[in-house]
């Protein structure tokens, strides 16, 4: 007699492999003949393409892939699935499904070619977060674009590279600000740089990043080494600025669905710290002719 934990493991797998049923089944129905390359022939019972057809087109056997769309526990490669895939004309977000449902983990997103260019949008967006800091950064934490708070407030500017877990470690504009709160952002910030990783592990350019990292900061590569995971969400720190002193920030990262490869990071000032009324003095006229804040 099975566990109550085996009974649910169980179920939630029969669930899975139902709705990997039905998922194939409504994709094969929207694939027409032509679409798939084939002679149109007389006309068709139902819509769409036939398993057989399917399973040619894929490359594989005509009783592995009715198996597959029956929902059987059998084994799948990812070769295998990205030929199906292909053959039903399946979008991305379609892509990453199928591999859950059928028991595999989620390829990286990709990026839908009609959102390929949304910097005009993306740089309103953080340019309406004045006076706040708002950067945003690609999927290897390189900055792709920053508002004018980042870069007085972050020392973000364009005359150096803008890769977000470099910079931490090698900028002293950054490390000098950050003060206090850099030593116990540093863990977090390798944890979660780590859990970006081990969403792509086969992607070179994340290795070529923690490499450059471990290269340039003895400290990260012994934090590197631990190995530990902390999911993206909010930091709080601590920035002391020249000219109105400290800033108490909380920074959230949000992803942008429709460009799965970037990420928005936005600062607010935490609540009665008396932060709101310096950044919005650094975004005044005086502010950005470098006059110093009134009251300290």
């Amino acid at each position: 007699m099975a566990t109550p934990a085996q009974q649910a493991t169980d179920d939630t797998k029969a669930h899975r492999l139902a709705e990997l049923r039905e998922f194939l089944r409504s994709r094969r129905a929207r694939v027409t003949p032509d679409e798939a390359g084939l002679p149109g022939g007389a006309r068709r019972r139902t819509p769409g393409l036939r398993r057989e057809e399917v399973a040619v087109l894929a490359g594989v056997g005509v009783s592995w892939y009715q198996w597959l769309e029956q929902g059987r526990d059998i084994t799948v490669s990812p070769q295998v699935l990205d030929s199906v895939a292909r053959v039903l004309r399946l979008s991305s977000a379609e892509r990453r499904h199928l591999y859950v449902l059928a028991g595999l983990n989620a390829p990286p997103p990709e990026v839908d070619p009609a959102h390929a260019d949304m910097c005009e949008g993306l740089t309103r967006l953080i340019d309406a977060w004045m006076p706040y800091p708002a950067h945003i950064m690609d999927r290897y934490w390189n900055t792709v674009l920053y508002n004018d708070a980042a870069a007085a407030v972050l020392g973000m500017r364009p005359d150096i590279r803008q890769n977000c877990l470099i910079a931490f470690f090698t900028d002293p504009v950054y490390r000098s600000r950050t003060g206090a709160s850099w030593d116990a952002l540093a863990p977090q910030v390798v944890a979660q740089f780590r859990a970006a990783c081990s969403e792509a592990p086969e992607d070179d350019g994340f290795r070529a990043i923690a490499e450059e990292a471990r290269a340039a900061s003895p400290l990260f590569a012994e934090l590197w080494e631990r190995h530990d995971i902390a999911p993206a969400g909010q930091n709080r720190k601590e920035v002391e600025h020249p000219l109105v002193g400290r800033l108490c920030l909380e920074a959230t990262q949000l992803r942008v669905p429709a460009r799965p490869d970037l990420v928005i990071v936005l600062h607010t000032p935490l609540p009665d710290t008396g932060c709101e009324a310096r950044l919005q003095w650094l975004a005044s006229p005086e502010g950005r002719r470098g006059s110093m804040y009134p009251v300290r």
